[in-house]
């Protein structure tokens, strides 16, 4: 495990969330599903009679709601997605000219960012977008949208799954502590819905699209009233089947369908709940105590929005019966799981009302497992 105690001054200065225009409640997609399912068994009613094949079950809203606590998700687009004959987003393909969905995505979010943090792109010399997935392996999503900031620097992506916000923020922190950049944009676009098996009715309506994006930089440079200063960054990993994606390039040279049973998003929900929520607890109690921190002097605790009941659990692990909505804010009932973005929308709507001398911690955690966190307290420039 790595922790680190970095030199005062760092701060993020601004974030931007980008929300996509479409959404779809539990009702329309338990509508859709329902229907695919019907069709399904009476498709294969035979093999599923001889056992050779299991029916798909039926779902309703408020099992989803009962089970995760989701009750919306946005979306890039609606279209496809609802359709039983086809159950997966219509996204046409674009040409290599013209700005990806998840670059556009990113860009959007950046804007609102720079915004927020009163900087120009002419301020910016190092982007970093970290997302769970990436809509191509090369040229990177980042220095796609730094091309298109007309940001002169340097860019890279990273992925570590539904950490990849925190461990991309830990790496801006590292690049400007270390003088490797002044101003870092970490960008978080996370296009979600692609990957999702809209078939599979334990996991049909956990995500959703969303784009966030964070300014670090030092506190000298910073050009707004308040910042967060970053008093401290931790990361962990530990290696887990739990939760897993097969998609791969390889899969053309294993003669197998790529987009088939057990190549796209897959958890055994179980145990991840099981494994996960007392090892997040632990994490973000030792990094709180590593920066002088106590569980309860804690304002705010933005958490990885995958699932109601672990956040509950993990809040009350740590704040016991004083565990409310205010201090650990909810987003995903409307947002659903967004992947390593959650906690940063957390961050980004649960955040101006604090004042100077008030800290919070920035906490995600998925697969691999990998849990990844920063300590923050707001400051007055």
């Amino acid at each position: 495990m790595c922790a680190y105690q970095l030199p005062q001054g760092i701060v993020i200065s601004g974030t931007g969330l980008w929300t996509p225009p479409e959404a779809i409640s539990n009702e329309e997609l338990v509508e859709a599903y329902n229907t695919y399912a019907r069709h399904y068994n009476r498709k294969y009613a035979q093999e599923i009679d001889t056992g050779a094949r299991p029916p798909k079950p039926q779902s309703s809203a408020a099992f989803i709601e009962n089970a995760s606590g989701i009750k919306s998700r946005y979306v890039v687009t609606r279209e496809g997605i609802l359709d039983p004959e086809r159950m997966r987003p219509l996204i046409p393909e674009r040409k290599d000219d013209e700005l990806c969905v998840q670059a556009e995505m990113g860009v959007n979010a950046a804007r609102l960012a720079l915004a927020k943090a009163d900087k120009h792109a002419s301020d910016v010399d190092m982007v970093i977008v970290g997302a769970s997935y990436l809509q191509r392996a090369y040229p990177a999503i980042a220095i796609e949208i730094q091309g298109a900031l007309g940001i002169d620097g340097f860019a890279f992506d990273m992925e570590v799954a539904c950490s990849s916000a925190t461990f991309s923020l830990q790496r801006a922190v590292d690049a400007i502590s270390s003088g490797a950049a002044r101003t870092a944009l970490v960008i978080n676009a996370e296009l979600a819905s692609p990957q999702v098996d809209f078939t599979d009715r334990d996991s049909h309506f956990i995500f959703g699209d969303v784009a966030v994006a964070s300014v670090v930089e030092r506190r000298e440079t910073c050009a707004v009233d308040t910042a967060w200063e970053v008093l401290g960054t931790k990361a962990k990993t530990l290696y887990s089947n739990n939760i897993r994606s097969n998609f791969g390039y390889t899969a053309r040279a294993a003669d197998v369908d790529p987009f088939g049973p057990g190549k796209l998003f897959r958890q055994n929900g179980r145990k991840v709940f099981k494994e996960v929520c007392p090892m997040a607890a632990a994490h973000i109690e030792e990094h709180l105590r590593e920066t002088g921190t106590g569980p309860q002097q804690v304002s705010r605790y933005w958490l990885h929005q995958a699932n109601l009941n672990m956040n509950n659990l993990i809040a009350r692990k740590l704040m016991g019966d004083q565990t409310c909505t205010e201090r650990a804010p909810v987003v995903l009932d409307r947002y659903a799981n967004t992947a390593s973005a959650g906690s940063v929308i957390a961050f980004n709507l649960y955040s101006d009302d604090l004042t100077p001398g008030e800290r919070g911690i920035i906490c995600s955690f998925g697969a691999g497992y990998s849990i990844g966190s920063l300590v923050v307290e707001k400051v007055a420039v």
